[in-house]
């Protein structure tokens, strides 16, 4: 594990877990996908704990779908996707991620700039994890 190595050198550093909104949510046929999820989520967590103290900080992000060649080929892209179109109706931002909405977030959190953070999951899903009425 590369925790380990870091640990080793003994100069700190940082990781980025990437995980889904599906570990904060859940929906028909993606149970196995949510609980692993759930699992990068919660290994997060208990990484930071026990990396911080060598200064090595621990944290994930959780992307909503990504507009990637992946989510094209499944079909998450189209129209007529009702899993995908349901996701948008109750994101407050009405669209799925750019790769860059993923990519910027990792870099902050790969940066001195977030010195201070570990141990969280990160969102990056335009609102769709406040559960709005």
């Amino acid at each position: 594990m590369i925790a380990n190595d870091m640990k080793t050198r003994g100069k700190g550093g940082a990781i980025v877990n990437v995980s889904s909104v599906m570990g904060f949510t859940v929906a028909p046929g993606y149970g196995v996908y949510c609980a692993s999820k759930g699992a990068v989520d919660q290994l997060t967590r208990s990484m930071a704990v026990e990396f911080g103290p060598c200064n090595i900080r621990v944290n994930s992000v959780n992307p909503t779908v990504v507009r990637t060649r992946m989510a094209e080929k499944e079909g998450l892209l189209d129209k007529d996707n009702e899993f995908a179109q349901n996701m948008i109706k109750r994101t407050p931002l009405k669209r799925f991620a750019d790769p860059e909405d993923v990519i910027n977030p990792i870099l902050f959190l790969l940066s001195d700039k977030a010195a201070m953070v570990t141990g969280i999951t990160l969102p990056i899903d335009g609102g769709l994890a406040v559960n709005y009425v």
